[in-house]
């Protein structure tokens, strides 16, 4: 099966105007080989065999998927065409790639990119909104990534694996495709649409009440919740109010089967972070460096609200176990910054 669709017809188009510019001797990157699933063993050819079992998108096409998407997006960020990049991803990904290019004057950075890894759900030949993961290193990062189909095939989620952690085994079935998780599963201690309100309610509030042992402690979870509260009384200190706020928003969440029974769940959480003046003085608050590409202003009078969107990987074990959930891959970043 051959990659279809806007992805395709984008690739073609950006290679075209390429060539047609005559403006350098570099030709656009050719897709690199196509890769297998982990733990499968490569086809001598890539008709797949009359007797396997159909299904929406098979790793042939997931490898081409990603071949292209990686060369076109290169190909994009190095002209500084954000209008088309747009159009290679979506969900919370979309959010970002925009913030990349307002944050570096329309010029964000190009990626390097290693070989794939193809975890490929098995779907019905008639599923609507089929997906796959990949990890490849990003950057020289090994980085989760999951492409999703609604119409076109287009990057949704990203999130670079954190120092020190390592991906459980993902489950393989004979064929080599991986397993989708349902967003109701009860084989895990946490299921995946509960994951996110989880997650944001102790990066506000700490790892205690309804949250206690869910979630493990870290960077991204009860250090969060310390930070803000610091920040909360650093700022009435200075006569300011303050409050940051997580969402888990209504991008759509991934989730793998693992050998363990466990889960690899991917999603996102929005985070609103408000700082208000608390008199009428004039006591104007610092626009923070991170934020200078969207508030040209070092200083707002009354109000400096800061939007981020931040793409997690989550190992959740299986319901059998005591485990806690562990965030083991983030990336994320400020995608909105406004004051008065």
């Amino acid at each position: 099966m051959r990659v279809h669709g806007r992805l395709k017809a984008l690739a073609l188009t950006v290679a075209l105007l390429t060539g047609a510019a005559g403006c350098s001797s570099a030709a656009a990157p050719a897709p690199g080989p196509a890769a297998t699933p982990r733990g499968a063993t490569p086809s001598p050819s890539p008709t797949a065999s009359p007797t396997a079992p159909v299904t929406a998108v098979t790793p042939e096409e997931a490898a081409e998927v990603f071949a292209t998407f990686t060369a076109t997006d290169n190909l994009l960020r190095a002209a500084g065409d954000q209008r088309l990049d747009m159009e290679l991803t979506r969900d919370a990904e979309a959010r970002l790639t925009a913030a990349a290019f307002l944050s570096t004057s329309g010029k964000p950075p190009t990626r390097a990119w290693g070989s794939p890894t193809l975890y490929v759900p098995r779907f019905p030949a008639g599923e609507r909104a089929p997906w796959f993961s990949v990890v490849a290193t990003r950057d020289g990062h090994p980085t989760v990534l999951t492409f999703a189909k609604a119409g076109d095939w287009r990057l949704g989620a990203a999130a670079r694996l954190l120092p020190g952690r390592e991906l459980p085994p993902v489950a393989l079935d004979p064929d080599g495709y991986a397993t989708a998780v349902p967003a109701d599963d009860k084989a895990i201690t946490v299921s995946p649409q509960y994951l996110g309100p989880l997650h944001a309610t102790v990066a506000e509030t700490g790892g205690d009440g309804v949250a206690a042992g869910l979630i493990a402690a870290g960077p991204h979870t009860t250090e969060v919740a310390t930070q803000i509260t610091a920040d909360r009384e650093k700022a009435k200190k200075n006569g300011f109010s303050y409050d940051s706020i997580f969402t888990a928003n209504d991008f759509p969440v991934y989730g793998l089967r693992t050998a363990d029974g466990g889960a690899l769940i991917q999603y996102a959480l929005s985070r609103t972070t408000t700082t208000t003046t608390k008199t009428a003085e004039d006591d104007y608050i610092p626009v923070p460096s991170s934020a200078r590409w969207a508030i040209s202003a070092p200083v707002v009078r009354r109000t400096l609200r800061l939007s981020e969107v931040h793409q997690y990987v989550t190992s959740v074990p299986a319901s059998t176990t005591r485990k806690a959930a562990e965030v083991i891959a983030h990336d994320g970043s400020l995608v909105r910054a406004g004051g008065d």
